[in-house]
């Protein structure tokens, strides 16, 4: 499916407990620079009442008839179904609102909800990082290719998402790369959302100043104390982003043992990359020590880091040799050096989601 080909119009929206921001998607992009409404997140039938007002408003605005309406809401939810049972920030949806029926039943058109972690790996495999990595290893001549995205969203929660060959495995719940209640070897007692979030930042913080928590430090508040652009403990703003750091590694390294895939970061800490990826590396790169040998690489792949030019030119090598096949006058050629890489996304996680909504909504109407 090329998605920057196709001529259907989807209609999308990004959905908050704050703002509900509306747009519509043709060829890969959007249409419009987005429309905005009150969430009204305690109020159910003003919140669905805006809703329907701005996916028209959309309509009247590009002046084509949409194939479809997709994009991610906060759960929990039963996606498939588009069942909202939403009691955070959104709690007017608290004990399950049928949205897909709703809007179906509105529009006479397809709906699909989402999640934000699996559209945002979604975006990412179609049209973001996994599509740059294949283009530049294929100018470089190496053989290589990948086929498998892990992608994570860092922000007020720890989201994920895991596309295989351009297919959105949800699980069989709907439930999968639920990544923000893996364990943690560096904080067993919590989950991983707990400490790799905008709350871990702060909260670290806080404890290493002396300072009460919560406060109204913010986490970008926090890194330019960290870079020295800010007064504020400096050290303890460094130690902030390295816990975090240590503890996503982590999570990233427990995944990667199974999916085997690129890892793409997204969401609103990513600014903050250059403070955390040092110490995300190091997990990544540990050693293990067992009882049977001195000790051994925590992964069976080397995880190259696309922040960083040096990695990133040791990572588009071509490594590929060629053996001869003995008794033959053939030949085989292989890549000797099984290889990964993490990035943080270049599109952000709000496009990458916009653009997964969009690609899911063709993909599904199409099938």
């Amino acid at each position: 499916m090329d998605i920057y080909s196709d001529d259907r119009v989807v209609l999308t929206l990004d959905a908050g407990g704050t703002n509900l921001v509306f747009n519509a998607f043709k060829r890969g992009k959007a249409i419009l620079k987005g429309i905005r409404k009150d969430a009204h997140a305690t109020h159910l039938e003003r919140c669905l009442a805006n809703m329907k007002a701005g996916f028209y408003e959309v309509m009247h605005e590009i002046e084509e008839t949409p194939a479809a309406i997709s994009f991610a809401f906060p759960g929990p939810a039963d996606y498939t179904n588009g069942i909202i049972d939403n009691s955070n920030n959104l709690p007017a949806f608290k004990g399950g609102v049928p949205l897909k029926g709703i809007l179906e039943e509105e529009f006479a058109l397809p709906v699909f909800i989402n999640n934000d972690g699996d559209l945002f790996a979604y975006g990412e495999a179609l049209g973001g990082i996994l599509p740059e990595i294949n283009a530049k290893l294929e100018a470089s001549g190496s053989p290589k290719r990948y086929r498998n995205l892990v992608g994570f969203t860092l922000g007020t929660g720890f989201g994920g998402g895991f596309v295989s060959n351009g297919q959105l495995i949800s699980g069989d719940n709907v439930t999968a790369a639920e990544v923000w209640l893996f364990s943690n070897r560096h904080s067993p007692d919590v989950n991983a959302e707990d400490v790799v979030s905008i709350r871990s930042v702060q909260r670290v913080y806080a404890a290493e100043a002396g300072l009460s928590y919560p406060n109204e430090l913010e986490p970008k508040d926090i890194y330019e104390i960290a870079k020295g652009d800010r007064e504020g403990d400096k050290e303890a703003a460094l130690k902030a982003y390295e816990e975090t750091g240590r503890a996503l590694g982590d999570t990233v390294a427990n995944v990667l043992t199974f999916i085997d895939g690129i890892a793409v970061i997204g969401g609103g800490i990513t600014g903050a990359s250059d403070l955390y990826m040092p110490a995300v590396m190091e997990e990544l790169n540990f050693k293990f020590h067992p009882s049977n040998v001195d000790e051994m690489p925590r992964l069976v792949q080397k995880v190259f880091n696309l922040d960083d030019e040096q990695d990133r030119k040791d990572f588009f090598k071509d490594y590929s040799r060629t053996l001869p096949i003995p008794g033959t006058e053939r030949s085989i050629s292989y890549d000797p050096v099984p290889r990964l890489a993490i990035a943080t996304s270049s599109r952000g996680a709000n496009e990458s989601i916009a653009l997964g909504a969009y690609a899911y909504a063709l993909q599904q109407i199409s099938s």
